[in-house]
């Protein structure tokens, strides 16, 4: 029924309002959540790389799964907290992330419709660029050249985890992630 036509529509109470909510906010809180923890010190191998191949993951995978609720105010808070915890020059993971969000929701119609090998393929292209891209914009902000090898290791490094985030975000997407569901 649309909003505009006449009738009776049933008021939603507080707790459904905020289980939407809490819903909607749910990727970008878990991608959040996510990071902080990937900033503890855990003591992984290469733990410093896992934290720009997580974000951007996950990123990629709620703009193109749950575009509404990876906003971009959401995208560049994210982007942020990027930043400040893998000790980036600031905007380079804000930059890289809302490239990735705009790049992801313009190819939206035609990723969704195919399977998870095209998908993949499209990550590993976008994770390329982005790595590029935050090369390029730390060595412009630091006045010299920084190797480039760190750089394709972070892009193969998200490539590489892709595989074993989207499973999981899949699933949180099909329950907990789904407003419809409220």
């Amino acid at each position: 029924m649309d909003d505009r036509t006449p009738g009776i529509r049933l008021r939603l109470s507080v707790w459904r309002r905020l289980d939407v909510a809490a819903r909607r906010a749910f990727p970008s809180a878990c991608t959040a959540l996510l990071m902080l923890l990937l900033a503890a010190p855990l003591g992984l191998p290469e733990q410093r790389a896992l934290l720009p191949a997580l974000t951007l993951a996950c990123v990629f995978f709620w703009s193109l799964f749950r575009p509404a609720s990876m906003t971009p105010p959401m995208v560049f808070a994210l982007g942020l907290l990027l930043d400040l915890l893998a000790y980036l020059p600031l905007g380079v993971g804000v930059l890289s992330l809302l490239g990735v969000h705009g790049v992801t929701i313009q190819a939206r119609r035609f990723l969704t419709r195919h399977g998870f090998v095209l998908i993949w393929l499209s990550f590993l292209l976008i994770a390329l660029a982005v790595s590029a891209l935050g090369w390029l914009l730390s060595s412009l902000l630091t006045l010299r050249l920084l190797p480039f090898a760190p750089a394709m290791f972070q892009s193969a490094l998200a490539a590489a985890l892709y595989p074993a985030i989207a499973p999981l975000c899949a699933r949180a997407h099909a329950s907990i992630a789904d407003p419809e569901q409220a």
